[in-house]
């Protein structure tokens, strides 16, 4: 659930834009309202899913929240990706044929179609 949670974060236009706003530093949500085409609830839905998946962090100053990509997180959504795409077996072994059946079936559906 926890990588989820990690991919969920970057499944959404919003939120990519939000996080490439970020990548100069910490913003206020009000900064982040300025530039992102959304309702303030929306946002924060948004933001909400990216401090849930641990890319980005949160504090409260006043009434205003601010938010900030975080490093820990960052490099645990890189590592995860890392982990998941990395292959596991050698590429350039021979790979086992796969639905070899059909090559016994084609011929003998092609001389019935023929006959027809």
């Amino acid at each position: 659930m926890e990588n989820a949670t990690v991919f969920k974060a970057f499944c959404d236009e919003t939120r990519l834009l939000a996080l490439s706003l970020l990548q100069s530093g910490e913003k206020c949500a009000c900064e982040l309202l300025e530039e992102v085409n959304v309702s303030q609830p929306t946002l924060s839905h948004h933001m909400k899913i990216l401090v849930e998946s641990g890319i980005v962090v949160s504090r409260k100053e006043g009434r205003w929240m601010y938010y900030a990509i975080s490093q820990p997180g960052s490099e645990k959504a890189i590592k995860l990706l890392k982990e998941l795409t990395d292959l596991t077996v050698d590429q350039t072994e021979t790979k086992k044929e796969c639905c070899a059946w059909i090559k016994d079936v084609v011929p003998k559906i092609a001389a019935v179609v023929q006959k027809a």
